[in-house]
This record gives C-alpha cells, sequence and structure tokens, in this order.
C-alpha cells in the first residue's frame, strides 16, 4: 500500500506539482479585491489535479524513455510498477476534476487550465525528441499558473495576468537551460534534443540566452507597479532579483562550467517565490 502511494506521487510529481499551484494562489491573492479561503482551496486543488494530469500523461507517453535515464528510470511507469492504462485512467480522472473545480471560478480559468495540460503533454511531450523549441514551447504551460490564477481572480484577461505570465515565461530560460546543461549526458542519452549540442557537449549560446532573457525580467517586474498594484518596495525587490539573476546567467556564460551552472540553477528557485511574495506583500 505504501509503495502504491509513493508511485503516485512520483506519477503527479507531488513538489513540482506544489510549486505550480503556489503560484497560481499567490497570483490569485495579488489579483483578488478581496480574499476567500474557500476559493483559494478550490483554485489549489483544480491547480494541482490539472498539473498532476500532465505529469502523468508525460510519463505515459515517454515511459520507454525514462528508463534510459538515471534520475527517472524508478518512476512508476519506466520500472512496470504500474501499467498504463492505471495512469491514463488516473490522468482522466484528474483531468475531469480539475477542469470542472476551474470552472467553478469562470470560463477563462477552465480555458487555460484546459489549454495548458493539452499543450504540455501532447506538443512539448513530444517536441522535446525534435528539437530544442520544445523549451519555448514547455514555457507555455510553464507559465500559465499565474495566469490562470489572476483570471480566476478577475474573470478576464488583464494586463496584470499578461505581465505575471510573461514574468514566469521570461524566468525559465535561465531556470532550465541551467537544469539541461547539468543533466545533458542523461538527455542525450536518451534521445531528448532539449538543449543545443556543439560536438558532443551542450552549447554555450544557452547560456547568453539565459542572459538576455534575465535582463528581459528587469522592466516586466516593473509592470505591476506601473500598473498600481503593487508598490514601490516590491518593484525593487524584483529589479534587484533580476540583476542578480542576470548576474548569475553571466558567470554561467562566461564560465560554462558545472558551478556555475548549479549556482543559477538554485538561485532561480528562489525568484518566482520571492518576486510573487513580494508583491503580494506590497500589496497589502
Amino acid at each position: 500500500m505504501l509503495r502504491k502511494v509513493k508511485d503516485y506521487h512520483m506519477l503527479v510529481k507531488f513538489r513540482l506539482t506544489l510549486t505550480v499551484v503556489f503560484s497560481s494562489v499567490v497570483a490569485f491573492a495579488i489579483a483578488a479585491d478581496v480574499l476567500h479561503w474557500g476559493a483559494v482551496a478550490i483554485l489549489a486543488a483544480g491547480g494541482f489535479l490539472v498539473t498532476g494530469a500532465a505529469n502523468t500523461l508525460n510519463q505515459v507517453l515517454e515511459k520507454d524513455y525514462d528508463r534510459l535515464m538515471k534520475r527517472t528510470a524508478d518512476r512508476p511507469l519506466a520500472a512496470g510498477r504500474m501499467t498504463v492504462s492505471e495512469a491514463v485512467m488516473f490522468a482522466g480522472l484528474q483531468s475531469l476534476f480539475g477542469i470542472t473545480l476551474l470552472a467553478m471560478f469562470n470560463p477563462w480559468a477552465a480555458f487555460f487550465g484546459t489549454f495548458s495540460l493539452v499543450l504540455y503533454a501532447f506538443l512539448y511531450t513530444p517536441l522535446k525528441r525534435i528539437s530544442p523549441v520544445a523549451v519555448f514551447v514547455g514555457a507555455i504551460p510553464g507559465a500559465l499558473p499565474t495566469l490562470i490564477g489572476c483570471v480566476a481572480a478577475q474573470g478576464t484577461l488583464t494586463p496584470l495576468a499578461l505581465s505575471l505570465f510573461t514574468l514566469q515565461f521570461l524566468w525559465q530560460f535561465p531556470h532550465f537551460w541551467s537544469i539541461g546543461w547539468l543533466g545533458f549526458e542523461d538527455y542525450d542519452k536518451a534521445g531528448y534534443k532539449l538543449v543545443p549540442k556543439s560536438g558532443q557537449q551542450p552549447d554555450r549560446s544557452i547560456a547568453l540566452q539565459s542572459f538576455i532573457f534575465a535582463l528581459c525580467l528587469v522592466p516586466v517586474g516593473l509592470f505591476p507597479y506601473w500598473m498600481g498594484v503593487s508598490g514601490v518596495v516590491s518593484a525593487g525587490i524584483v529589479v534587484v532579483l533580476s540583476l542578480a539573476y542576470a548576474g548569475f546567467s553571466w558567470n554561467f556564460y562566461r564560465k560554462a562550467d558545472r558551478k556555475s551552472a548549479l549556482m543559477l540553477m538554485f538561485f532561480s528557485f528562489l525568484y518566482i517565490p520571492v518576486s510573487l511574495l513580494a508583491f503580494f506583500a506590497d500589496k497589502i
């Protein structure tokens, strides 16, 4: 029984899914005029189920390739502890209940939840074996949680929703390229073409891209302040974070080694939660 619980835990990528839910809930809190905890619970549950469904379908489609990588070989489908039909049924139930919960807010929230699921599972997942353009495609569902949180609160697509979406969209490139650099051998062994190659090594161009995208976060981080949603304190915090992010990215480009990639990756874990919480705290 405990093994089965752990397998479902792995199937939905529990910790990753919680970070997605966190982004959506904090964006909802930033956008909402009045914060109702019942609505927060519904959004969190709906977001968790939809994200869990996307992660489950991803593992269904990639089970044969997951066996080839050390970090994924023990996943329940790859290891043969779960059947494809069981996983697909689980994904279907998650999708049904998750999208239903998002629809309790408005059609926009349900639409973007569905769009995120379809884009991640059925476009990003197969593209990973074809071209690094998959990273750009995958950044869209990766950034939709903040947009979903905003539209759930505001009932329509607003400049605030688009600005938080853009912030999370741009953030993903230094975040993923550092991870892609560190896991290049595993990805390459399994036939994934997520990371551009230069000979048998990852191409340094991804480090330069990381720097450029991090710099773009500086003006984007000011949008909530310019719209009057948050104050000058949060704007300053996000600008400083963005400049530090660019600094770590430049160090990654300059050195192109494991240590610089690790430093960038660890800083990326802080960027989004600290930025979103700063916006929320400044609004209060």
